[in-house]
């Protein structure tokens, strides 16, 4: 047993790791030795480590399918992820028998949520709208709409799924593009960085306000707002409000936003089923 522990220890070369021809890394096999008694062992720990850093470096997040403006589909990407299982046993030959020193990452696609086959069906019908109106001469409080809308275009909610407007939009943030323009703050006009997206949730509500939408979370302003009724809006700010729904269809619903010529329009469609 000692004469094939000694011959494991000569078998130092490292494993160059690559994909697409780029060296992705080089793993050196005395990182992973554990000893008990005269047996060599894997140390998981750091394999399952060493997993996750190749994973990292290789990642690409799929892509749904989605419509254009035209409403035509956009095609899905799948995206990729290690294989794990398939590095395993890679690396365990490399291991225990010093071969190869050399390997291809092994990935495996990894499917969008939202196929073109999907999105084809539940394009078809719609199930409820809602339009609002906003002066395109506010430049930042229009970029910020726009943003907002965007970010909700083509959301895709799943039977039994829940729908949070600050998940999906995320932070609002300078980074992002939002700029400052007036929001109201305990009944106060005030300014802020995303100011003006309460009319994309206000907007969001208004349209899923049907029958198999379950409105789980909603605030009203401290004051009245000008592009809704009294009572028909929806207050959000990323350290606070948000506005959330749950889908209790049985088939999904999709979410179609737009912000152009000082109209703001939400549709939502899904299949002819129930």
């Amino acid at each position: 047993m000692m004469t094939v522990i000694l011959s494991f220890l000569l078998a130092s070369a490292p494993l160059t790791v690559t994909d697409d021809d780029q060296v992705v890394d080089k793993i050196v096999k005395e990182d992973f030795e554990m000893f008990y008694a005269d047996r060599l062992w894997v140390n998981d720990a750091k394999l399952e480590l060493q997993m996750d850093v190749l994973d990292e470096k290789l990642h690409e997040d799929p892509v749904n399918a989605k419509l254009d403006e035209d409403g035509q589909i956009i095609e899905e990407k799948p995206g990729k992820a290690l294989d794990r299982q398939k590095f395993h046993k890679l690396f365990l030959d490399y291991f225990y028998r010093g071969t190869p020193e050399k390997i291809v990452l092994p990935t495996r696609k990894v499917y969008p949520r939202v196929d073109s086959e999907l999105l084809a069906e539940i394009r078809e019908h719609k199930i409820g709208d809602y339009t609002t109106n906003f002066k395109e001469s506010n430049k930042e409080r229009t970029r910020n709409i726009e943003l907002a809308a965007e970010a909700i275009n083509n959301h895709v909610v799943f039977p039994g799924e829940r729908f949070s407007f600050n998940d999906v939009v995320g932070k609002r943030t300078e980074e992002k593009g939002y700029k400052r323009a007036p929001v109201i703050v305990k009944g106060e006009l005030a300014e802020d960085i995303g100011g003006g997206i309460c009319q994309v949730s206000s907007t969001l509500y208004n349209a899923v306000n049907l029958e198999n939408i379950e409105i789980t979370e909603r605030y009203s302003h401290s004051r009245s707002v000008p592009y809704v009724p009294p009572g028909r809006d929806a207050t959000v700010s990323w350290y606070g409000p948000d506005f959330a729904f749950t889908n209790k269809y049985k088939r999904p619903i999709l979410i179609r936003a737009s912000a152009d010529n000082g109209n703001m329009t939400i549709e939502i469609l899904s299949s002819a089923t129930s």
